[in-house]
């Protein structure tokens, strides 16, 4: 069981300390970690594994938005229970608050108490459904704040148990109000792909999810079929879901939450990679029921040269194979090596900015059609320094709506318990996850 679980910021605060057990937990363990991650990361919590072992305890942490979830125990649990369980809390109280930064968890501190402590008792997870937690705790608003000033007390906190904690399906509450009756689905996948100097490719998987937003009145069944449905693997499902129609027929079968929610989630690894540039769009093998990728969406090739204590840098981005549909919000970023004194970039296309902490960032959003982006200039390195020995690695991003490089399409969507035919709609997009390219 978990026994506390603190809210870090940026700089290591704790802004949130919940206790879960008869046994506290000494704040002296955020200082213990936080100089854990200083050492391990230079101070940047998103590059540690999510499992620490201290001295005194075991630490499970989750990075989100520049806040930091950091659970503690003495006692050996499953990793991926603490892991699930603050992955849950941040999503509820990012579904609660709107957003999830510093300033925001400061704002509510009340309600990211009231909920901390509605999900887990006693170091166990008890309640984590949002409708749920919705009817016993009201999200903030303009006029529960004026009523906390004028009266000084909290008018969060519901009068009664909600109906639906005693409901066999206690994700959906016993009376949805304002359904339009419609039900959306979207398949959205991030691609997380590594290439090395020559240019191959030599890491590439999708992460991907179902999403769901449904307003549908009543009690409504669903059941969902993909047409390709061998393609997925390591699946975990939404609550709702039952496991033996998808254990037998690869059928999805629900009732579903009202509103927004994750009906699923998978990981899809390629296993070919077969590639002469740095990067590249999709052609599968189709006859495999692994498929091969070929070729990702768009490519990337930098060219770093230095010599006399200048580096010369040319990078040039394009797309190598059509996929059909548009390919958005392309931005190319790289950390500036720290032995650079100046740097003087420009780019024929996009925008080109040099941040605070010394990173480049090439905005380009969509490649034109009549020239390839090309972003050149010039480094300086320090006095006495010939060459560049630290080479940086670029970052990519970009969005493709209409596509999910997977494979993966929905075939049919029935909805029983119905008065009338609902509206259904249905997406598919893939993102850049961590999408990098070595020079």
């Amino acid at each position: 069981m978990l026994q506390c679980i603190f809210l870090l910021s940026d700089s290591g605060e704790v802004m949130v300390e919940k206790q879960m057990a008869g046994h506290r937990v000494d704040r002296a363990i955020c200082g213990w970690f936080w100089n854990y991650v200083l050492a391990h990361a230079a101070g940047d919590p998103s590059k540690i594994l999510q499992v620490v072992v201290s001295p005194t305890h075991y630490l499970f942490q989750i990075y989100r938005n520049g806040v930091t979830f950091l659970a503690c125990t003495q006692v050996e649990m499953p990793p991926l229970m603490a892991i699930e369980f603050l992955s849950c809390v941040a999503d509820v109280l990012t579904d609660y608050l709107g957003d999830l930064n510093e300033d925001i968890i400061k704002d509510n501190f009340v309600i990211v108490y009231q909920v901390l402590d509605e999900m887990m008792d006693n170091g166990f997870p008890l309640t984590t459904e949002p409708n749920i937690l919705k009817e016993m705790i009201a999200p903030p608003n303009i006029v529960n704040k004026m009523l906390n000033v004028v009266t000084g007390k909290s008018s969060t906190l519901g009068s009664k148990l909600p109906d639906a904690a005693a409901s066999f399906v206690p994700w959906r509450s016993t009376v949805v109000k304002d359904a339009s009756n419609e039900v959306y689905v979207n398949i959205v996948e991030e691609l997380d792909a590594c290439v090395n100097r020559e240019g191959v490719l030599v890491k590439c998987e999708a992460y991907g999810e179902v999403q769901v937003n449904c307003s549908l009145p009543g009690v409504p069944e669903l059941t969902m079929s993909f047409a390709n449905p061998t393609i997925i693997n390591d699946v975990t499902f939404h609550p709702c879901v039952r496991f033996r129609p998808w254990e037998s027929n690869q059928v999805l079968s629900f009732v579903p939450p009202d509103g927004q929610f994750k009906l699923m989630s998978y990981r899809y690894i390629f296993t070919s990679y077969v590639s002469s540039v740095p990067s590249v769009c999709s052609l599968f093998d189709e006859t495999s029921r692994v498929k091969k990728l070929k070729k990702t969406p768009i490519y990337v090739k930098p060219q770093l040269t230095s010599d006399s204590g200048n580096c010369r840098v040319s990078v040039m981005v394009g797309i190598r194979n059509d996929p059909g549909k548009p390919i958005d919000s392309i931005t190319v970023q790289f950390q500036l090596p720290p032995l650079i004194v100046s740097a003087d970039l420009t780019a024929n296309y996009g925008t080109v900015d040099i941040l605070a902490d010394k990173t480049c960032l090439w905005t380009i959003g969509q490649i034109p059609k009549d020239k390839a982006p090309v972003l050149s200039g010039n480094l300086r390195l320090e006095e006495g320094l010939a060459q560049l020995h630290t080479l940086p690695t670029f970052q990519v991003k970009f969005k493709i709506m209409g596509v999910a490089l997977s494979g993966l399409q929905i075939d049919k969507l029935d909805v029983k318990n119905m008065p009338s035919a609902p509206y259904k709609g249905f997406r598919a997009q893939t993102q850049a996850g961590k999408y990098e390219v070595r020079s």
